[in-house]
């Protein structure tokens, strides 16, 4: 949001709410209001346009969730966007002012990334984790089946001017700075110059990639020497068989342990990206997948209960299998419910599995195992495993109330 306010002409007003930060002010009246979501807040987006219409405004939205189903969105909005807003959206804002705005925009090819003005800095409203974002490159080469990515950004992989990127990169006053990107290592080429580019800067820098990044040598000496602190790997599985069956069968589990020593190697600790729930998944694979992280001395991981969000390849089959167990998008957030029925182990399994994976990896023996195992980055990954432990204890505690 803080890059398309970028765009809106000098004489209108701009207010941005980060509802994870900051509450509403429902004593504004805006003219316009722009709401983008992902498909678990759909629901509470289409409350909040309901109460903005009221109060005369044009409700826009825009986003993955209007993308994947824009029909239903539009039944919320006046207007809507389709994929990608650049460009469209000055189109509307000039479209407004003369009431002759479409009701839905839609980008028609791929567009240029080029000379895109650098985000609105004071609309950031989040500083707990970093002290910038921004992003180099869109979309992503890879099509697994349960990814909205592709669907998102169909024009394939694009990238910004490194010299532009630098420039941003450069103008964030603190150190901390998270490159927001698919996968920053799509096209190593590119983000090997840009690397060299950003060193000068002398920041610190984390972004998303896929295991292949630390088969090159070259590219991680780059990321090193430019500040990378940290890389979110998604692993996915430790099942060949399930990363065979999600389209994604370029990750080899076999190389996994490999490339992880390599990545820690040169002193970048990594956070695994783990889904539960894919159909060659028993219940064994919770405590594999717990032993494998922890020999492996993985600093961080996320979790997630595989799910299949509308319009992807694997809600399609799981649909055509009447295996789709609800099309209330408030479950559909991969963390405390479960909207598909699981092959080989029951709901219950798999929702207590994904537990015990959260409750196993954040105790203090398992942190002390790990950072034994690697104490890459010690200093700031500790405190974060013990942030992630009393995060997780505090959630399980108020399901319980």
């Amino acid at each position: 949001m803080p890059y398309l306010a970028a765009r809106v002409p000098s004489d209108w007003q701009v207010t941005h709410v980060d509802e994870e930060a900051e509450d509403i002010d429902w004593t504004d009246h805006p003219d316009v209001v722009g709401i983008t979501f992902h498909t678990p807040s759909a629901f509470h987006a289409y409350r909040l346009a309901e109460r903005f219409r009221l109060q005369g405004a044009c409700i826009v939205m825009g986003g993955p969730h209007v993308t994947l189903l824009p029909e239903e969105a539009g039944r919320h909005a006046d207007v809507i966007f389709i994929g990608e807003a650049e460009g469209l959206w000055e189109e509307f804002l000039n479209s407004f002012e003369t009431g002759s705005y479409r009701r839905v925009y839609r980008q028609a090819g791929p567009r240029s990334l080029a000379c895109a003005p650098m985000a609105r800095k004071t609309l950031f409203h989040r500083h707990d984790f970093a002290s910038g974002v921004l992003f180099a490159t869109r979309g992503c080469p890879n099509d697994c089946d349960f990814c909205s990515v592709v669907l998102m950004y169909k024009h394939g992989l694009r990238k910004r001017p490194i010299a532009e990127v630098a420039a941003e990169f450069g103008s964030f006053h603190g150190k901390r700075i998270i490159f927001w990107d698919d996968n920053i290592a799509a096209d190593k080429k590119y983000a090997k110059e840009l690397f060299r580019t950003i060193t000068p800067h002398h920041k610190w820098w984390s972004s998303q990639a896929t295991i292949h990044a630390a088969l090159d040598d070259e590219f991680l000496d780059a990321a090193a020497g430019s500040g990378c602190k940290q890389l979110f790997l998604g692993l996915e599985s430790i099942s060949q068989l399930s990363m065979n069956e999600a389209g994604k069968g370029f990750n080899r589990v076999e190389d996994y342990a490999r490339l992880l020593k390599r990545v820690h190697a040169h002193g970048i600790a990594v956070q695994a990206g783990i889904v539960f729930g894919f159909d060659n998944d028993t219940p064994a694979i919770f405590k594999d997948t717990l032993d494998f992280l922890e020999e492996a001395g993985v600093q961080n991981a996320t979790f997630n209960i595989l799910t299949p969000y509308p319009g992807t390849p694997l809600y399609q089959r799981l649909d055509a299998q009447g295996r789709i167990l609800t099309r209330d998008w408030r479950k559909y957030n991969g963390r405390t419910d479960l909207v598909f029925q699981p092959n080989q182990m029951s709901a219950e399994e798999l929702l207590a599995g994904y537990r015990y994976a959260n409750r196993r990896f954040y105790s203090l023996r398992s942190v002390a195992k790990r950072m034994r195992r690697s104490p890459v980055q010690m200093w700031w990954t500790l405190p974060l495993n013990l942030a992630y432990a009393a995060s997780w204890a505090s959630a399980q505690w108020g399901d319980r109330g």
